[in-house]
């Protein structure tokens, strides 16, 4: 870790209970004025998930290979992918667009600037601690009751947060130069649900496609974190399980977090005079 990733935790921690303040309250205000206000944070990813269940499901009949022996239903299989598919495309899509929507803050010497992809980032988690209770009510509902390997959701979204951190601090930096990138970040998130294995199965692809793509699909960072919680909720297995997997995503996280940090810090005293 570099110095400058080294200062910008510093100041994270120095400010975590204004980190928590405005995460909260741009939660509140995201919807604000609207008669269901915070309710539409919850109600777009459920329709979501219900169009992808019965087109998948109920219209053309899809059925995926799991490598567990239970007759799961295929809206657990679904729910348990797209779950935090829904976590990273929230943050990366609203971390981008940070520094537009606050630049009345970021035009302020006082404020520090540093915190602002954070925000963002921390204020999706009340939507993902929704939908996570709401997949564990659904297995449950289903009669799968919760285990040890259900604890390792808490580890693969830490690994989603910090993923999408470090992703934003790169993006929303870029955008402040190039406005279109919020435009390439919104078409890359629409191409990579499709591209993690989140409505297919990567099992069925085996006899389908080249060894070598399926090397390049399992280079996504977000297959790691699918097929983790697949594994604590569905096959019951441990992340530690799976070394060489594990040590990639990191490393890969880490450089991401390092080269937004980076990019962020060299770019900021720059943001006032483009905003």
């Amino acid at each position: 870790m570099n110095g400058t990733s080294k200062n910008i935790i510093a100041e994270l921690i120095e400010n975590r209970k204004l980190i928590k303040s405005l995460a909260k309250n741009d939660f509140k205000i995201k919807f604000a004025g609207s008669y269901l206000g915070t309710l539409w944070a919850f109600v777009q990813p459920v329709i979501t998930v219900l169009i992808y269940w019965f087109v998948f499901d109920k219209a053309i009949g899809a059925r995926v290979n799991m490598q567990t022996a239970l007759p799961l239903p295929y809206v657990l299989w679904l729910v348990a992918g797209i779950v935090p598919w829904f976590f990273f495309s929230d943050c990366v899509s609203a971390g981008t667009a940070v520094l537009a929507e606050y630049n009345y803050l970021v035009k302020k010497v006082v404020f520090n600037i540093d915190i602002l992809p954070v925000v963002k980032v921390f204020a999706s988690i009340f939507v993902h601690a929704f939908f996570v209770a709401f997949m564990l009510a659904l297995f449950v509902a289903y009669g799968y009751l919760p285990d040890l390997y259900v604890l390792q959701v808490v580890y693969y979204s830490l690994g989603v947060l910090i993923l999408a951190l470090g992703i934003s601090y790169l993006t929303s930096a870029i955008s402040v130069f190039f406005p279109d990138m919020r435009q390439i970040v919104n078409i890359a998130l629409q191409v990579g649900i499709w591209a993690t294995p989140i409505m297919w199965s990567i099992h069925d692809m085996k006899e389908k496609i080249p060894d070598a793509a399926m090397a390049v699909l399992k280079l996504n960072p977000m297959y790691y974190i699918v097929q983790g919680y697949r594994e604590a909720l569905i096959d019951k297995a441990w992340f530690f399980e799976h070394p060489g997997m594990t040590l990639y995503f990191w490393c890969f996280t880490a450089a991401v977090c390092v080269l937004g940090v980076t990019v962020f810090k060299r770019l900021k005293v720059h943001f006032a005079d483009m905003m």
